[in-house]
């Protein structure tokens, strides 16, 4: 694995700084600053992110399916994609792959349950994580799977080819398998913002980008959009307890499934 870099800030951890956590470094609670200074509202939209992500798991766990693949998964936030799949199914299987070698270790110090297993991985490189040992005994993808990728693709530039690495997993998703994705988008967040937030991100290990809705959407690919299609996060089916967000800066979720 590569070394930590703690003198670089990393998404992941200027997202569990977001969140609240305390598995952050300098480097990264001084970027996340120079965020929050111009969304003033990350803290609350990092949250409305999370609950996004709890919620599709749900509504995947609903249609029956008990196995995921939790792509760029941060460090261990309650509840965790086990745990809410577990609500519906006891015996469901979860893989969360990091790039960043401080998140796995705690991933498997924190989420050490059987049938739960925390990889290594970099999704720009799908053949190396689908080809994972651990993954592949962990995933039976004769069977239908979910697979998540929450608040990740906006750190992969089109040069990486954010379609290709969808497609990689596709080719191995069965009939009733379902994917989950977030990203920030360009409609409507105003400029200052994203320049903002390209100049931070681009003193980190990712680069942030930003993508237009109808971008966003062809992600999916040719797998249907399951109600109500791709929306802000905080408005893809809500719950009554869920906190109203409106925020500077736009990031949009669906989900999908594969007839």
């Amino acid at each position: 694995m590569p070394g930590v870099g703690a003198d670089k800030p990393h998404p992941a951890r200027m997202y569990d700084y977001y969140l609240g956590g305390k598995d952050n470094f300098e480097a990264d609670r001084v970027a996340a600053e120079k965020v929050m200074r111009v969304v003033t509202d990350a803290q609350r939209l990092a949250r409305a992110n999370r609950e996004f992500l709890v919620r599709t798991v749900r509504a995947m766990t609903a249609r029956g399916i008990d196995q995921f693949i939790d792509l760029g998964t941060g460090f261990p936030t309650s509840p965790n994609v086990h745990e809410v799949s577990r609500e519906a199914h006891p015996d469901s299987r979860v893989v969360y792959v990091d790039n960043d070698p401080v998140v796995v270790s705690h991933n498997r110090a924190l989420r050490n349950a059987p049938g739960v297993v925390s990889i290594f991985g970099d999704i720009r490189d799908p053949d190396s994580v689908l080809s994972d040992p651990e993954l592949t005994r962990t995933v039976d993808f004769t069977r239908p799977v979910g697979v998540v990728f929450v608040a990740v693709l906006h750190f992969v530039t089109d040069e990486q080819r954010p379609q290709d690495i969808i497609g990689a997993f596709r080719a191995r998703m069965r009939p009733g398998s379902m994917l989950s994705l977030s990203h920030l988008t360009s409609n409507g967040t105003p400029e200052p913002v994203m320049r903002t937030l390209q100049q931070v991100y681009a003193e980190a290990t990712e680069p942030i980008v930003f993508r237009t809705a109808s971008e966003i959407e062809a992600l999916f690919g040719d797998m249907p959009l399951i109600e109500p299609g791709v929306v802000e996060v905080q408005r893809w089916r809500p719950e009554l307890r869920t906190a109203r967000v409106t925020s500077t800066l736009r990031w949009l979720g669906g989900v999908a499934r594969l007839p």
